[in-house]
């Protein structure tokens, strides 16, 4: 790895590492929200940033190109976990289910509440103790509505004297770790790790005499609620084309090998095919133009580029995709290992080459890129 990359690995860790310490239920991402607007004042000074009534933060960088199709690039900021459903009067809290939260991942986990104002309490997901459990209940896997977790408290009263009541945002509690010479792991790496490889992508295309096309850059919210978090931004700019950035599932662990061949280190990768079956029929077949585009800039940077097709995923550009007249899009990513468990794995190569891939996709994007599908399909 080379100095440059090395450094760009540094301050890509860095920043994940922040973020995902930083609790952000999914409708309730503000703390993560400002961090990242402290990076995007620092990188992009006098920009046009905003942040709309759902939450989401996007900046605005005109073309110097001339006239190019403008770029939506993405990644999500908030992350799955509970709210508050009941308080038992013996202060033990019920929860329900904020995204696609794995029941057999709960047992004994800590969890954070998010108390108005900036606190939190931390409290953890009881669990029966083994001397008292059956033959029939040792490897039983606890619905979540049987869930019950212990703040420490004895009775209700205390619970919402402390600042929790029925609605309070609840996650696992944040934690990262470095293991290994270039692995991450921790809470929240979907998607913290892609806001983190986002704002490298913002530096780069703010520097001095970058030619690129108009880009909106965004921090979307709400995608591990309904994936509809980012509209309001999509109905804003009427993107031509729309980048999002999340994980790909790897497939490089004895549980995931019939799946693909998408390996943690290999490089970035792109999703050639999503569907999720499961609750709602939808997904992403990617642009043709576009999957020829980005296969061009890895060539030309001289970048690995993983391919992945899976169901029992989606991400926000199902719906981005049929905007308007629809919007050309495409899902790029970072293989990661233990989704939506307490402690999801990713490589730092990976992230440092996402960053590349996505900064010479969006810079080769000029006057003369046509969507065309002919010749391309």
């Amino acid at each position: 790895m080379t100095d440059l990359a090395a450094d760009r690995r540094e301050r890509i860790a860095a920043l994940a590492v922040e973020l995902m310490e930083i609790p952000g239920l999914a409708g309730y991402e503000g703390r993560v929200r400002a961090r990242l607007a402290r990076a995007v004042a620092a990188l992009a000074p006098g920009a046009d940033v905003r942040v709309d009534v759902l939450g989401n933060l996007s900046v605005d960088l005109p073309s110097t190109v001339g006239d190019a199709p403008r770029v939506l690039v993405f990644a999500h900021m908030d992350q799955l976990g509970f709210v508050v459903r009941r308080i038992e009067p013996d202060g033990l809290v019920r929860v329900e289910r904020v995204g696609g939260v794995p029941e057999r991942a709960l047992a004994a986990q800590e969890m954070l509440f998010q108390i108005r104002g900036g606190g939190s309490l931390p409290g953890v997901i009881a669990n029966k103790s083994h001397h008292a459990t059956g033959a029939d209940e040792k490897y039983r896997v606890l619905p979540y509505q049987e869930i019950a977790v212990d703040l420490g408290f004895s009775s209700a009263d205390e619970v919402r004297a402390a600042g929790v009541d029925v609605g309070t945002p609840v996650v696992y509690a944040p934690r990262a770790l470095r293991l290994g010479p270039h692995r991450l792991a921790g809470t929240a790496v979907d998607d913290r790790a892609a806001c983190a490889v986002l704002v490298e992508v913002l530096a780069d295309l703010v520097a001095p005499d970058v030619r690129r096309p108009p880009v909106t850059v965004a921090f979307s919210v709400q995608e591990e609620f309904n994936l509809r978090g980012v509209m309001p931004v999509v109905e804003r700019v009427r993107p031509a084309v729309a980048i999002q950035l999340d994980l790909v599932l790897a497939t490089d662990t004895p549980d995931m090998g019939a799946r693909g061949d998408v390996r943690l280190g290999a490089g970035p990768a792109m999703s050639l095919y999503s569907f999720h079956g499961r609750g709602t029929l939808n997904g992403l077949i990617p642009h043709p133009r576009l999957v020829a585009h980005v296969e061009d800039a890895a060539a030309g940077r001289g970048l690995a580029l993983q391919r992945s097709a899976h169901t029992g995923a989606l991400t926000e550009t199902s719906y981005v995709q049929i905007a308007g007249e629809g919007v050309a899009a495409i899902d790029l990513g970072f293989p990661c290992r233990y989704t939506h468990s307490a402690r999801e794995m990713c490589d730092l190569r990976d992230l440092v080459g996402l960053a590349d891939l996505v900064t010479a996709a969006i810079t080769g994007i000029g006057p003369d890129f046509a969507l065309s599908r002919d010749g391309y399909e």
